[in-house]
């Protein structure tokens, strides 16, 4: 599944015009790399969340020649955050296995297989690509998995249980693993974030465990500065 529901604030007012999955870095809109990197791990079914500019982004995944069946799940009212989006989605996973959830405003070189393939080593209810970067939010993990989370520019933190080991704290890099058990196992309702979702379920016993990304290209299309670095780092100029 790619996230795209989004509407790209931080990114106006390029957005106001352009959604961002269509952004194009390195002569390719984000949604396409995405889409085709997803295809080369496997996936012969992509689920797309849209809300701003849905109909843009629905046509432009109809031009494309992906090789496989491309849902759509509008988020018709509000966009539904990343917990909300998947659960809105829940009737198009064919749940026969474990499932991708990719942020859609990532590009990275992270081996997809082996997220998926650390996933099914560990059993767990869900498996996420984390990396040790320079950022204010972090997740901490311990041998069992999820323990919570820290922000330094807050100073706020949440542990949802007793950590048994040293701590760890890595940043998430938006690309997880998903055990289908966990579309049965969301409480939650409307709009939330999957991390949310996660922490709960870690409070309850289940793991969610770090699968570590640490060194593997990887940049975030969040802000102006941003989307000009991943520009720079392709080679591509840009508009101009």
């Amino acid at each position: 599944m790619i996230l795209a529901a989004g509407g790209g604030t931080r990114l106006r007012p390029l957005t106001d015009t352009i959604p961002k999955p269509l952004i194009e870095v390195g002569g390719m809109s984000l949604i396409e790399r995405i889409a085709r990197r997803l295809v080369a791990a496997g996936a012969d079914r992509l689920i797309v969340n849209v809300h701003h500019h849905a109909d843009r982004i629905e046509r432009h995944l109809a031009s494309l020649e992906l090789g496989v069946e491309v849902r759509i799940s509008r988020e018709e009212e509000r966009a539904l955050e990343t917990g909300g989006g998947v659960l809105h989605a829940a009737q198009l996973f064919r749940r026969a296995g474990a499932f991708l959830v990719h942020n859609g405003d990532v590009i990275s070189e992270i081996d997809l297989t082996a997220l998926l393939s650390a996933r099914d080593r560990s059993g767990a209810l869900a498996a996420l690509a984390v990396h040790e970067r320079e950022t204010s939010r972090f997740l901490l993990f311990d041998d069992a998995g999820l323990l919570g989370w820290e922000n330094l520019a807050t100073g706020r933190s949440a542990r949802v249980r007793e950590g048994n080991v040293e701590t760890r704290r890595l940043a998430f890099a938006g690309i997880h693993a998903i055990d289908p058990r966990f579309l049965d196992l969301v409480e939650e309702r409307g709009a939330f974030s999957i991390v949310d979702a996660y922490l709960r379920l870690s409070a309850a016993g289940e793991r969610i465990v770090p699968h570590d990304v640490t060194g593997a290209g990887w940049l975030e299309i969040g802000t102006p500065e941003r989307l000009a670095e991943a520009r720079h780092a392709l080679g591509d100029p840009g508009p101009g």
